[in-house]
């Protein structure tokens, strides 16, 4: 299992808490995009975010909550992320997959709490990714749903990866470790004292 950290909630300002996740042994950078609509929070000044990961060395892992994710994949492509994750939830989410692979990118689809596993069956062969939210999306330091753990077992394991974002820490994460292949922890790390101890916890 590989850990990816999210710096949507921090300490002191967004340029150190980057600094920071690039000196430990984390992964990936997992940045979370929000537009207001999909979910109420806003955080979607894609110049702010490019100016900022421009020069990271670890690969990206984009999140993308927000309605209609095509201006975003098209202007965040200029940062080469490894993965761009797009919501279930949303319409047409076929055309923004194909988009994503159409720039050489990974893509993901993630599935939030109340969303029934089986949707990702119709994108199968435009997935390289599947993110269980084990938490509503839109804001960290959210509580654990252990209701998502049985999502794990429904997914085709032959071709995809399988990540959950949402309370992951060091207890919750022995729930779900031996099954994924991928775990996003946001402020568990970046409200640490510690980060790569608390990544290094979640890794034994």
């Amino acid at each position: 299992m590989k850990v990816s950290v999210s710096f949507l909630k921090y300490q002191k300002s967004k340029e150190e808490t980057i600094r920071k996740i690039e000196t430990t042994s984390a992964s990936y950078i997992h940045v979370d995009i929000m537009d207001g609509f999909f979910v109420k929070e806003k955080n979607d000044d894609l110049d702010e975010f490019i100016n900022l990961l421009k020069n990271t060395k670890k690969p990206l892992d984009i999140h993308l909550m927000v309605l209609n994710p095509k201006k975003y994949i098209d202007k965040l492509s200029i940062l080469h992320p490894e993965f761009i994750t797009i919501q279930a939830e949303i319409l047409n989410p076929l055309v923004y997959l194909k988009q994503i692979k159409n720039l050489g990118i990974k893509a993901g689809l993630a599935i939030n709490p109340e969303t029934s596993v089986e949707v990702i069956n119709k994108y199968l062969k435009y997935l390289d990714l599947v993110l269980i939210m084990s938490v509503h999306p839109g804001m960290g330091g959210q509580k654990f749903i252990p209701d998502v753990i049985s999502k794990i077992k429904n997914i085709p394991r032959n071709k995809l990866l399988v990540s959950m974002d949402g309370g992951i820490n060091d207890e919750t994460i022995k729930l779900v470790q031996n099954n994924l292949d991928l775990c996003v922890s946001g402020s568990y790390v970046c409200l640490s004292e510690n980060y790569e101890q608390n990544i290094q916890k979640l890794l034994t």
